[in-house]
C-alpha cells in the first residue's frame, strides 16, 4: 500500500507570501513533516499535538477552534501552507493582521461578528485548557464573568455582537492586549 504524500508549493512562493525567509521556511517544514508526514493534518492529529502542551486540561475544544482558523480553506485539513501562513501572520504579522486573525478564530460561525455564546464558547475552551489546578482557583462563574467584562469593553454600540471594527479598536486601546501581541516578535 502506497500513502499519498502532499508537497508543498515553491519555497520561493511560500516566502514571497508570508513574514519568513528560505532557511525559516526550511526548518519549519521539517518540523512540520516530521509530525506530520503525509504533509497535511487533520483536525484528530492536530488535537493530539497541541494536547501535549497543556497536559493538565482538556484542550479539544479550543484545539478545534484553532484548527478551523488554520484551515483558511475550510477542506477539513491543514497543509504546510496553511500553517505557515497562520504562523507568519502570528509571529511576524503587523498588529491589525494579528488582530483580524484572532477575530477570526473567535468569530466561530463566520457571520462577521462575535456574540456572547461563541465568546462564552472560546472562554470555555479556553479554560477547559488551562486545567483544574489554576492558581488561584477559577470560581465556577468565572467564563460568564470573563464574557461579560470582553462585551463591556469590546461592544462599543452595545447591539449584542462586536464587529470587526469595534474589536480592533477595543484591542489597540488596552495596553495588556497589545503587549500580548508583541511576545512572540522575536520567535525564531
Amino acid at each position: 500500500m502506497t500513502t499519498v504524500c502532499y508537497r508543498p508549493e515553491g519555497l520561493e512562493q511560500l516566502e514571497a507570501q508570508t513574514n519568513f525567509n528560505k532557511r525559516e521556511l526550511q526548518v519549519l517544514y521539517r518540523g512540520f513533516k516530521n509530525e506530520c508526514p503525509s504533509g497535511v493534518v487533520n483536525e484528530d492529529t492536530f488535537k493530539l499535538i497541541y494536547s501535549q502542551f497543556f497536559p493538565h486540561g482538556d484542550a479539544s475544544m479550543y484545539a478545534h477552534y484553532l484548527f478551523n482558523a488554520f484551515d483558511a480553506a475550510q477542506s477539513g485539513s491543514v497543509k504546510f501552507e496553511d500553517f505557515v501562513a497562520a504562523l507568519s501572520v502570528l509571529l511576524r504579522g503587523s498588529i491589525h493582521e494579528k488582530l483580524r486573525w484572532t477575530f477570526n478564530l473567535y468569530d466561530i460561525n463566520k457571520d462577521g461578528n462575535i456574540n456572547k455564546e461563541e465568546m462564552m464558547d472560546i472562554v470555555k475552551a479556553i479554560y477547559d485548557m488551562m486545567g483544574k489546578y489554576t492558581y488561584p482557583v477559577l470560581k465556577e462563574d468565572a467564563p460568564k464573568q470573563h464574557v461579560e467584562v470582553f462585551f463591556q469593553k469590546m461592544d462599543k454600540n452595545k447591539d449584542g455582537v462586536v464587529t470587526l471594527d469595534e474589536f480592533i479598536e477595543s484591542c489597540q486601546e488596552d495596553d495588556n492586549i497589545m503587549r500580548s501581541l508583541q511576545l512572540f516578535e522575536n520567535v525564531m
